[in-house]
């Protein structure tokens, strides 16, 4: 009797707002399903209380409530989860300081500049003195082993070339405000101590990861870049994009160079407990040939769509928030891009726990493949109903030392 007046309890509460959203329906099922839903969600935060922060985000919750971050930032490589979830960063390697946000000479780099550390050989966890914004003369190429960390200043790059991870490995990219990149090129740019060579034109990106594995962004803030925020092509692989804020961008992410480029077929990329806000356009990601998790993401404004691709990618959608715009002609969450029907009806992508509001679908196609999916799978997806709560902290964090981020 006493288990019968609980759960009557926790149907009372949630039913008035269920029956509100699903009155627009009339679909008894969906009511059934959403009462499931925040049944779950209830329960799931109970069960949270074991965490540290007890957000639900994994990553958060692994390090931010420690008040002492400042002085073990080097725990963050060990917080990340999804396909990039082995990038090293700098892990073990020195603390770079970055002191001074001029970028004179892409040839040859003042030490304390953040182009300095990023081309160096030995593993690096670069933060920063202050606050500072960064324009770069040309692109800002990586080399491995490196941890771009943000957290205690504001620190942008902005205003000229952006960040490219190219046949690297081993990246952390963290707490960064990156926004309106510019082209770059036609110059001479050093990537290393004993190297530096002639760049041709580059797109424009926010960040480009080229041929580059073990990547990790996370709580960046992105927008207005030349061609996209986020690109990973041409072979790069087990990478992870999370906890970012994307606005005011048309061509979002890209994840895979063409149609032709068939070597991206292993390429396997997590998109997770990021917000796509306002001003964005589509891309949320486009994907060709390999396997990609978009898992726990907020998806508040399209204008086109939300997750499209092409060339046979496994797309494996779970638990995410999609607010689909108010124009009728928009609210479909897919694309099926540069194939026919009767092509894209056997690729595998499927949409699993999805909540979708304002008329928003998701055209699922595949066979559904256990094999195809198991390769998409990269971590267990929350409820979501949960989802303002894992990504309310999206984008680069207000930091202060000496107390929880």
């Amino acid at each position: 009797m006493t288990s019968f007046l609980i759960a009557l309890l926790i149907l009372s509460l949630f039913v008035p707002m269920i029956l509100c959203s699903s009155a627009l329906t009339g679909d008894p099922e969906i009511v059934v399903q959403e009462v499931n839903r925040k049944i779950n969600a209830s329960l799931a935060r109970r069960n949270l209380g074991y965490l540290s922060c007890g957000s639900g985000n994994p990553i958060d919750d692994c390090w931010r409530c420690d008040p002492n971050w400042e002085q073990n930032r080097q725990r963050l490589a060990d917080c990340a989860i999804g396909f990039g979830r082995n990038a090293l960063g700098g892990k073990n390697g020195k603390i770079y300081v970055v002191t001074d946000p001029n970028d004179d000479d892409p040839v040859n780099p003042k030490p304390g500049t953040l182009r300095y550390g990023v081309i160096q050989d030995e593993p690096l966890w670069i933060i920063f003195e202050r606050d500072m914004v960064i324009t770069l003369k040309e692109e800002l190429i990586m080399n491995s082993f490196k941890t771009i960390d943000g957290r205690g200043a504001n620190v942008h790059i902005a205003g000229g070339p952006c960040i490219t991870v190219q046949f690297v490995t081993n990246i952390i990219i963290h707490g960064i405000n990156i926004h309106d990149c510019k082209q770059g090129g036609n110059a001479m740019v050093r990537d290393s101590p004993r190297h530096y060579g002639w760049r041709t034109i580059s797109d424009g990106d926010g960040v480009s990861i080229f041929g580059g594995s073990h990547v990790w962004v996370d709580h960046c803030t992105l927008s207005n870049c030349n061609d996209g925020l986020i690109d990973a092509i041409y072979g790069s692989n087990f990478i992870t994009i999370s906890n970012n804020y994307m606005s005011h961008h048309d061509k979002v992410m890209l994840l895979g160079h063409s149609d032709a480029f068939v070597q991206d077929k292993n390429m396997q990329v997590t998109v997770a407990f990021n917000h796509f806000g306002e001003g964005l356009v589509q891309r949320m990601p486009r994907c060709r040939h390999g396997y990609f998790h978009v898992v726990n993401n907020d998806y508040t404004h399209w204008e086109m769509y939300a997750i499209g691709g092409s060339a046979n990618p496994t797309i494996n959608s779970q638990g995410n928030r999609f607010l689909a715009p108010d124009n009728r002609f928009s609210k479909e969450v897919t694309k099926h891009e540069d194939a026919p029907e009767s092509e894209w009806k056997s690729w595998n992508w499927r949409s699993e726990g999805d909540l979708m509001l304002n008329g928003a679908y998701f055209t699922p196609s595949g066979t559904g493949a256990t094999a195809s999916y198991a390769k998409a799978s990269s971590l267990g997806a929350r409820p979501s109903t949960v989802i303002g709560l894992l990504t309310a902290n999206a984008g680069a964090l207000s930091c202060k030392k000496g107390s929880r981020c």
